[in-house]
């Protein structure tokens, strides 16, 4: 026993050194001082630095999860026990340490007394300040829902994400479900800043790592193809029913924004059913090779996210312009290689960001791997 406590130790420093990292880079990519990659520009003012973002969910997430996996280890049993309860009381702190954090966010989102709010915009005639009447509680849209409210209470409401989504909502603009420019007479809550990766939803989030974590956990303990299938099936229809009836009974609705308990219902069922066809295709039926691209950007996942997802290599291209700035190969392939062929902006990009981005880099990972080439963190 006292043989096994340095190890632990050592695991809990590790997990600690990788939650920092996690958060240093998150702050460097989405904290406002990368530009990428349509602006080549490079700085943030300190006074809007924006200190919560996804990879800072990710390190929270992480942190917690993998803290409790690391400290229970010797609490559970080796082999479970008969019954198809047993592989949730095996890992029963894992399911405390979720229901812990669903409590919090439930009990805070429902609860948690919500007033006016004022921000300020930087316009062509100045600044103008704009005030969002509130003063409830358990609001789920928009304006003053208890997310919103806690993070503009810890962060500071120049810390936030000032493009969210709310601004595609029909009540934003005319563009809908599109970006674009807000119709006259919009909510003011429409110009406002919110956090999409906010502290609040971040700890609902937590429940979506425990589930993820139930998933592995039923492939080490499950040997043969077809029980592995069947537990993970199993939960993953249970989670996607329960999503479905909270959203559709407007109890509780899918809403990303909020990370709301059927938001991590239905994303936990839908990765369960994912994870279980991949499966079957794989590792039932053997047909690896054509997937072998998804592999190779799961071993470089760091990498993919820094220079596909928040475009670092498109900035780097991008820096390499005739005459103007937009006047790039990467504008350049969108254009002329996809959308004009295709007469279609919105199939354009999407086959754009299928194989200029997703094969192009499943690719680029596979010649990494090929090398032994690895982002680790």
């Amino acid at each position: 026993m006292a043989e096994k406590i340095p190890k632990i130790n050592d695991a809990v420093k590790k997990i600690i050194l990788r939650t920092l990292k996690l958060m240093f880079w998150g702050i460097i990519l989405q904290g406002g001082y990368s530009h990428a990659p349509d602006d080549l520009a490079y700085g943030v003012d300190m006074k809007q630095i924006r200190w919560f973002g996804i990879l800072q969910r990710i390190a929270l997430v992480y942190f917690v999860v993998a803290l409790i996996e690391t400290v229970t280890t010797k609490l559970r049993p080796t082999l479970l026990a008969p019954g198809h309860t047993s592989i949730f009381t095996a890992y029963k702190w894992q399911w405390i340490g979720g229901f812990v954090a669903f409590l919090v966010y439930m009990i805070t989102t429902f609860s948690l007394y919500v007033p006016d709010w004022s921000f300020v915009v930087d316009e062509k005639d100045g600044p103008k300040t704009f005030l969002v009447k509130c003063g409830m509680r358990g609001h789920l849209g928009p304006a003053c829902n208890a997310v919103g409210y806690v993070d503009r209470q810890v962060w500071g409401i120049n810390h936030l994400y000032t493009q969210p989504v709310w601004r595609r909502l029909k009540a934003c603009t005319l563009s809908s479900p599109s970006d674009g420019p807000l119709r006259k007479g919009a909510p003011d809550w429409c110009k406002g800043p919110f956090e999409p990766e906010g502290l609040l939803s971040s700890i609902s989030a937590i429940l979506s790592g425990v589930i993820g974590i139930h998933y592995g956990h039923i492939l080490i303990h499950f040997k043969g193809h077809a029980e592995r299938l069947k537990q993970w099936v199993s939960v993953a229809v249970v989670l996607i029913i329960i999503a479905v009836i909270l959203h559709f009974t407007d109890a509780i609705p899918i809403n990303k924004q909020l990370y709301s308990f059927s938001y991590v219902c239905f994303t936990g069922g839908a990765a369960g059913l994912v994870f279980s066809a991949f499966y079957l295709l794989i590792d039932v039926w053997g047909y690896r090779t054509p997937f072998l691209f998804l592999e190779w950007i799961g071993m470089n996942a760091m990498l993919v996210f820094v220079m596909a997802a928040q475009g670092i290599f498109a900035a780097f291209v991008n820096g390499w312009y005739y005459e103007s700035e937009d006047n790039n190969l990467v504008n350049w392939i969108q254009n002329h290689v996809f959308i004009d062929v295709w007469h279609s902006e919105r199939l354009g990009t999407l086959l754009y960001v299928i194989f200029g981005e997703i094969l192009f880099w499943g690719v680029v990972a596979g010649i990494l791997h090929k090398f032994k080439i690895y982002w680790k963190l």
